[in-house]
Parts: structure tokens; C-alpha cells; sequence
């Protein structure tokens, strides 16, 4: 209960400083009257969706819809709303002041508000209510390519310039533009690679998320040395309540079919060895192991009989993973790829200037490259979306690794 009423004042703190911010730029009423209706409708809207969410069915359109409104509702306010409290220190302290010690001449004791402190806060708040919308529009389907090329002294001769292409958390229950989609599997496609990696979470839960896609990424092309795949924790169905337990099993044994109907080797703690001219390397896929996730995954089983002179590639779904059990590992894994938590589909990334989200403060490796005593993670930002209908910042990610024979040249 004191949790609810909490959150009842914070919302209503935030509606009372969002509309001391407009009230200050324009005194039109009708522009004020509408201003409190839609925000009145909305949070109702939003109180109703969440009073309905069935935890026997997860996410479905409607729950993406209403954490994208509650978002897009109450960013830009809690940015107005941090001006303005700070306009009220401001008043309280100035009033202080001129009250006993200077004149006082209006009678009141804070003094008026200033309207270009609100203009302020307007702009501000102007950008994350924009850029919300434009994650929702576009950005969740502003697939890019990244292209990275990995040197290693012991890659074997005859996989010097071997390339892979690397997809991650697909959550095709999110999905709601198939024109977008095959615009990705066309991206795909187009590099031709020598390998496919698929690290997990084809779905947000249910294995009929995945049904209508189906079709669509059977046109992904064969790829030479295969398509591989390993398990992310949503494929596991562990975010809703099932009628039975066999419910959930039938579940799990249809999401890990689903794998094999793109045509991928789903790999459950188990490796593959690739042979190319004399050479070979070994592709070891973990089910998921998270330091806060399910910890289903199986290094040493994974790993069985190879040695730490073979040359590596492990797939595991949770970046956390290489934290804290796979970057020292006695048998070193010379290349690990995640993905995971999808840059938490919200931050700010330039190329050689910035890399932020608020998601790096729960991973340490979170998007991109990362190195430790020349064994490496990638983490892949993800294919889908998932909670959010949206991304902003930290856009859809179709990776192309070229592996090359020798030390990086600085």
C-alpha cells in the first residue's frame, strides 16, 4: 500500500510541475484545458492496461503500447519537472533572502516564476518526447550493419579471413512490419558470409510468436560452414504463469524446434568442429547463464575434449557470463559472442566520442567489443525490441566479423 501511495504523489507532483511549466509560457485556457485532458485520458489508460496485465499471457501489442506511452508521458515531465523544482529552490531561497534583509515590495514571498526557465525545460524535455516517437516510428526498425574485423596469432592458416555473420535476440512477438523485416533479411543476405551465429531469444515467450516470421527467415541463405544458434533466457518461458508445468515444457521443446525451421543447429551446451582445408576451429554453444538470469548453461560440458590450444568460438547469450566465468577461463575462449541487453534500446552512441546507456551500469560489457588479455566478447545490441516498442540511440544490429591470422596492427 505505501509503495502505491508513493507513486501516486510522485505522479501527481510531476502533472502539477508539467503544468506550472505550461501554465508559465501561455495563459490561452482552451490550450490548458486540453493540455490536462489528454494528460488526464492517458494515465488513465495507462493504469487500466496495467490493472489488466495478464501475467498467464506476458507481453502482447497492447502492453508495448502502454509502457511506450507511460515512457513517452513521463520523461519529458520528470525533465520539467526537475527545472521547475529547482526554479522553487531558487524562489525559496531568494524569497528567504528578501524577506529579512531587502524589500519586499509585492507583498508575496516567492518571487514570480521566470518564464525563460520554462522555455528551458520545454526545449529540453522536447527531446527525449521526440526522439520516444521516433524509436517507436522508425528507430526500432533502423537496422545497421556493423562490420568488425578480429585479429588472433593463433587462428589456424586456413581460416585466415573467415567471416561470420551474428544475429541476436530476435523477440519476433514484437514484430508488427513485415516489410521491415525482410528489409533485414535482405541486409543478411547480402554479405554472403562463410557462417551464421544466432545468440539467442527468438521469442519474448510463446513459440507461436515465431509462426508468422517463419517463412520470412527461411530466406536467409545457406551459408557455407552452417547456421548456428544457442538459447536466450526469454526462450526458457520463464515470465508468465502456465497452467501446468507441461504447458511450459511443450512450450520449451516447440521454441527450441523453432530453431531448427530457420534452418539453424541449435547448439545445447555442446560444440561443433568446422573443418576448412586442414584447418579446424570449434564453435561452442551454451545454453543461457546469467549472473541474474537462469543458469542453465554448461561451460565444461559445452567445451568436452577440446584443450585450450584449439581455436574457440563460444556463443552465450548473457554477456555476464564472460564476466564471471568464461574470460579467465583455464581452456581460453579466444571469442565469445552475446547479446542480451540490447543497449537497452536507449543511449547515445558516436563513433569515437561517445558510447553511453543506462544499461552499463548493470553490465560491463554491454554493446560492442570488449578485451581481456586477448580473449574477446562481442555483444550484439539485438535484431527485435522487447518491452519498449521502440529503440532510441542504440539502433537494430546485423554484425559481419572477418577473423584474421596475426596481431592488430596499431
Amino acid at each position: 500500500m505505501f509503495r502505491w501511495i508513493f507513486f501516486l504523489f510522485f505522479v501527481a507532483l510531476i502533472e502539477v510541475y508539467a503544468f506550472q511549466a505550461f501554465r508559465t509560457i501561455t495563459k490561452v485556457r482552451w490550450v490548458l484545458v486540453a493540455y490536462q485532458l489528454i494528460s488526464l485520458l492517458a494515465i488513465l489508460y495507462i493504469f487500466y492496461q496495467f490493472s489488466q496485465f495478464d501475467r498467464r499471457v506476458g507481453q502482447n501489442s497492447k502492453t508495448l503500447l502502454t509502457l511506450g506511452l507511460l515512457l513517452l508521458l513521463f520523461i519529458p515531465k520528470i525533465i520539467l519537472t526537475f527545472f521547475m523544482l529547482m526554479e522553487d529552490v531558487f524562489r525559496v531561497f531568494s524569497g528567504t533572502i528578501t524577506y529579512f534583509v531587502g524589500d519586499n515590495d509585492n507583498g508575496s514571498f516567492l518571487p514570480d516564476r521566470r518564464k525563460f526557465i520554462s522555455q528551458i525545460a520545454l526545449v529540453l524535455a522536447a527531446v527525449p518526447f521526440t526522439s520516444l516517437i521516433y524509436g517507436m516510428t522508425k528507430g526500432k526498425y533502423n537496422f545497421r550493419v556493423l562490420k568488425q574485423t578480429l585479429f588472433f596469432p593463433d587462428l589456424p592458416d586456413d581460416f585466415d579471413g573467415f567471416t561470420i555473420t551474428q544475429i541476436s535476440d530476435v523477440h519476433s512477438g514484437s514484430f508488427d512490419d513485415p516489410e521491415k523485416i525482410q528489409h533485414a533479411i535482405d541486409l543478411i543476405n547480402e554479405y554472403k558470409t562463410d557462417m551464421m551465429l544466432f545468440t539467442g531469444d527468438i521469442v519474448n515467450t510463446h513459440a507461436t510468436e515465431m509462426h508468422p516470421w517463419i517463412t520470412m527467415f527461411n530466406k536467409i541463405e545457406r551459408h557455407e560452414y552452417g547456421k548456428y544458434a544457442v538459447l536466450g533466457n526469454h526462450d526458457y518461458g520463464e515470465y508468465i504463469d502456465w497452467p501446468s508445468q507441461k504447458a511450459k515444457d511443450e512450450n520449451f521443446e516447440a521454441i527450441k524446434d523453432l530453431y531448427g525451421q530457420i534452418g539453424f543447429d541449435l547448439l545445447l551446451n555442446q560444440h561443433k568442429k568446422i573443418k576448412k582445408g586442414q584447418s579446424e576451429i570449434a564453435i561452442v554453444g551454451v545454453e543461457n547463464w546469467g549472473k541474474n538470469f537462469k543458469q542453465a548453461g554448461d561451460l565444461n560440458k559445452a567445451s568436452d575434449g577440446l584443450t585450450k590450444e584449439d581455436f574457440k568460438i563460444l556463443m552465450s547469450h548473457d554477456p555476464s557470463h564472460w564476466e564471471y566465468e568464461i574470460k579467465n577461463d583455464d581452456k581460453h575462449f579466444q571469442l565469445t559472442l552475446s547479446g542480451h541487453t540490447h543497449g537497452l534500446q536507449f543511449g547515445i552512441e558516436i563513433p569515437g566520442i561517445i558510447s553511453w546507456s543506462p544499461v552499463q551500469y548493470v553490465y560491463k560489457q554491454w554493446a560492442g567489443l570488449y578485451e581481456n588479455l586477448g580473449r574477446y566478447i562481442y555483444v550484439n545490441r539485438g535484431l527485435g525490441f522487447h518491452a519498449y516498442p521502440g529503440r532510441v540511440g542504440i539502433w537494430p544490429e546485423i554484425t559481419v566479423f572477418e577473423l584474421k591470422k596475426g596481431e592488430k596492427v596499431a
